[in-house]
């Protein structure tokens, strides 16, 4: 428990350095960093569950789908081909790159790759890039993303200090054995009162719809989805018979077990939050 706190208030601490150094551009570094590396650990899972995975091109294409829209937005580029693209490349590689046992696992499991990963992850990246004639200012899109990210993951705190205090009931016992009901209802309602919270303090920056209260409502259903997206990491871990995706993390394990969460709720923010 020691090196899980160590190293998230360490990864909150770099994580606000980074934003207020670097604002922009340094939120859209992590982000493609996080996904990139997310990406990896995914095709490790995939490999050691038997398949074969085209995972070092998988991870370039992956890089450039997650910053699509900064390239829409910066450039005037559509990456809207990118990934039927990829379809086809992978399609071709296949057919002279592996064995006729695992052809079909290794196209699915590079596709399935990609979009699970790096197309969800890219709507953290359109709620971080301002557009033109924007309504909420680069800082308030940087303390949207910011909120949507603390609340998806202090529902990962809260579910597992309530589940410590409360947990009687399981939620899943095949697919996380450790996860009780108790445990979910306490971290969705942290979640609520982290959104309140942080919405109060951001006021001045959020959409105006963003009031505390309709915060702590938006918050219920990420949080809820943020556990769901746990389970499907654990789905896939149990797949390849490991514990933790990686080490990249002290007490907490790879990139994968820490943005999990976020892959799911990413797309829920962004239409929650009515960007342009």
């Amino acid at each position: 428990m020691g090196k899980r706190i160590f190293s998230t208030v360490s990864l909150w601490t770099v994580l606000g350095l980074a934003l207020w150094f670097f604002r922009t551009n340094g939120a859209l570094v992590i982000v493609t960093l996080v996904s990139v590396l997310t990406l990896r650990e995914f095709y490790q899972l995939m490999h050691a569950s038997g398949y074969d995975p085209f995972d070092k091109f998988g991870m370039v294409i992956g890089g450039f789908i997650t910053l699509a829209p900064w390239f829409q937005v910066q450039f005037g580029w559509s990456m809207n081909l990118l990934l039927p693209a990829s379809v086809i490349v992978f399609a071709i590689r296949l057919l002279g790159e592996r064995t006729p046992e695992t052809r079909v696992e290794s196209l699915a499991s590079t596709l399935f790759g990609i979009v699970y990963v790096a197309v969800m992850l890219q709507y953290l990246v359109a709620i971080i890039t301002p557009v033109p004639g924007d309504t909420v200012t680069p800082t308030g899109r940087l303390l949207l993303c910011l909120w949507l990210i603390a609340v998806a993951k202090f529902c990962d705190t809260g579910a597992l200090l309530a589940g410590m205090a409360f947990g009687k009931h399981k939620m899943s016992p095949q697919i996380s054995p450790k996860k009780t009901w108790e445990g979910a209802v306490g971290g969705v309602l942290v979640s609520m009162g982290v959104g309140a919270f942080v919405a109060w303090l951001a006021r001045d920056q959020f959409p105006a719809h963003m009031t505390p209260l309709v915060a702590a409502l938006m918050a219920a259903p990420i949080g809820i989805v943020g556990i769901v997206a746990d389970l499907v990491e654990s789905v896939l871990k149990r797949r390849a018979n490991i514990k933790d995706s990686g080490r990249t993390i002290p007490g907490i394990g790879g990139m994968f077990d820490l943005s999990d969460s976020l892959i799911l709720v990413a797309p829920i923010g962004y239409f929650l939050f009515r960007l342009p």
